[in-house]
């Protein structure tokens, strides 16, 4: 038997009526029974909550028992009477009690006094007065991270001040770092990460999450990257997904990033069990480690085994192979890691997390990978928890408050300029021509950027499925222009719109341009291409031996299956 609620002392005028509450957890029925302080059974205590009506101070205890003669013992709590008549200087009732918010929520703390004259309230904190809060109940709604700290508030007359016990509260988080790779250097390209790191983003946001996606990053850009996402992590939701190239070595899982030699060393790649053990120092409430990409041992190492920091569990880790290659499928157009494309169809559910993963492990019995593929999931968690705790996102930052650009008109001509992030180091800006005077015809509208950055994603065979990311009826732009790989960025970037159009009057063409400077955006200001000195640069690296987890070839047919990562 587990209490999971104790009683907590109160303090109030005489013949007032009182509430005292224990809960517990066991198995079977759970029986009470409240005892006062000369161990005589209370009348009627014989439920979780003992209402009395208080006319003397008193201290009460709970006894919980099962059917199984299995019993515990709740905390002393006093219930101490005050007679106001005779005392008119405030006396503290209800103390506040600590908290963990989620960013977003409603903050709710609450005291209560009673006095001759009628108390004052006024609410601090971290030792600052809150000069619009002095009621005996401090709400906040939307809470955010400035909003944490320690929390007491003054109550007062003119006889007396009194001081509340300062309680702490903590504001949690829900935070995602996707990573894809796709575009290697030295190793064949695949295809499936960018629509599973879109489209994955885009569920986790739905349930609430900070995501930050990134697509073909160094080895350097992702040890940075997952530094600054350690740095977030306290006691919040925490999830770390990754799809591309990867493989078992000695017992540790590598990712490989997009600059890795051929052949690669562990030393060019990132360890798995680095950023696990880098998560479950943080002490989060959950951590959650999705790989998607191939885990090929190489012959003589021993299994990988991911054991927690600590007793108390609080990762859940989901692998999307045991041994074997991981694959994608190409359908339609369309390419995505079979693993998450189960992920996705079950992240939804309303479940705890280690359910949706076991529902995402019928991937073994696809067609297409049946006997090849089996996800792996293990977990050290103690208590059930869900991705799809309600976390209300408004004013997160998350938003990474893009300016909505509206140039002055040119020649009469009026263009606007907006921008979209497809991921957290790709963005696009979209030119369209909203009015044209009677004078002006043919006009068009050509979008450009310095410095010069190359779309990736328009080489062949890669813009189908970038392209149909960016398909929006209402939208109707008469330009894109992709701005890729943010994370390189060391100087800021500018706009350049030239607009092309001929004067009826003269049938003249003309061309008028604006520039303007969009700063640093997305994650270009994160200065991942720096790199860190303090990092312990030393590895055992050793080649890998096996080359099982790259895909050597992929054919054109509609659905097929091919080793991805």
């Amino acid at each position: 038997i587990v209490i999971v609620r104790h009683p907590v002392s109160v303090c109030v005028p005489v013949n007032h009526k009182v509430t005292l509450r224990v809960r517990a957890e066991g198995k079977g029925i759970l029986s009470y029974q409240w005892f006062s302080e000369d161990e005589k059974e209370v009348p009627g205590g014989t439920q979780a909550d003992l209402t009395i009506r208080a006319s003397k101070t008193q201290r009460y205890v709970c006894r919980v028992n099962d059917h199984f003669h299995n019993y515990v013992f709740s905390e002393w709590v006093k219930v101490k009477v005050l007679d106001i008549d005779k005392q008119g200087e405030p006396h503290i009732a209800i103390n506040p009690k600590p908290d963990t918010v989620q960013l977003g929520t409603k903050l709710s703390l609450r005291c209560a006094a009673f006095g001759i004259p009628t108390p004052h309230y006024q609410w601090y904190r971290n030792g600052q007065p809150l000069l619009d809060k002095t009621s005996d109940i401090l709400q906040i709604d939307g809470v955010t991270a400035e909003h944490g700290g320690s929390y007491l508030c003054s109550i007062s007359n003119v006889l007396e001040e009194r001081w509340t016990e300062p309680v702490d509260i903590n504001i949690t988080d829900k935070v995602a770092l996707l990573i894809g790779n796709l575009n290697y250097s030295c190793h064949p390209g695949l295809m499936a990460p960018v629509m599973d790191v879109h489209e994955l983003g885009n569920l986790l946001q739905q349930l609430g999450f900070r995501v930050v996606s990134l697509l073909d990053l160094t080895r350097q850009e992702m040890m940075a990257a997952i530094d600054k996402f350690i740095q977030l992590l306290d006691r919040g939701v925490y999830l770390f997904y990754y799809a591309g190239h990867g493989y078992e070595h000695a017992g540790r899982n590598y990712l490989v990033a997009v600059d890795a030699p051929q052949p690669y060393q562990t030393k060019n790649c990132v360890c798995v069990q680095r950023v696990m053990n880098q998560m479950q120092e943080r002490q989060t409430a959950m951590s959650v480690i999705l790989l998607d990409t191939c885990r090929k041992y190489n012959q003589g190492c021993i299994p990988s085994v991911i054991k927690s920091l600590r007793p108390n569990g609080n990762t859940v880790y989901g692998y999307a192979c045991e041994d074997a290659e991981a694959y994608e499928v190409q359908d339609g157009g369309k390419s995505t890691g079979i693993f998450t494309k189960y992920l996705n169809k079950h992240i939804l559910q309303e479940a705890k997390v280690t359910h949706v993963l076991e529902r995402v492990s019928e991937v073994g019995k696809d067609p297409l990978v049946t006997g090849k593929q089996a996800v792996e999931i293990k977990h050290t968690m103690k208590e059930p928890r869900s991705l799809k705790d309600k976390v209300r996102t408004a004013g997160h930052t998350r938003e990474l408050h893009l300016r909505d650009v509206c140039w002055r008109q040119a020649n009469g001509v009026k263009v606007e300029v907006s921008f979209s992030a497809l991921f957290s180091n790709v963005l696009v800006a979209f030119a369209t021509i909203k009015t044209t005077p009677d004078q002006t015809q043919d006009c068009t509208v050509m979008l450009s950027s310095n410095p010069a950055m190359e779309d990736i994603f328009s080489r062949p065979g890669r813009s189908e499925d970038m392209d149909s990311l960016l398909l929006n009826e209402t939208l109707n732009p008469d330009c894109t222009l992709r701005l890729c790989s943010l994370q390189k960025l060391k100087e800021s970037v500018v706009l350049k719109v030239d607009l092309h159009y001929t004067n009826k009057d003269s049938n003249l063409r003309h061309t008028e341009s604006q520039q303007v400077d969009i700063g640093k955006p997305l994650v270009a200001s994160c200065k991942l291409y720096r790199e860190n000195h303090t990092r312990d640069k030393k590895t055992n690296g050793a080649t890998a031996q096996t080359t099982g987890n790259i895909s050597h070839s992929k054919s054109q047919q509609h659905q097929n299956l091919a080793p991805s990562h």
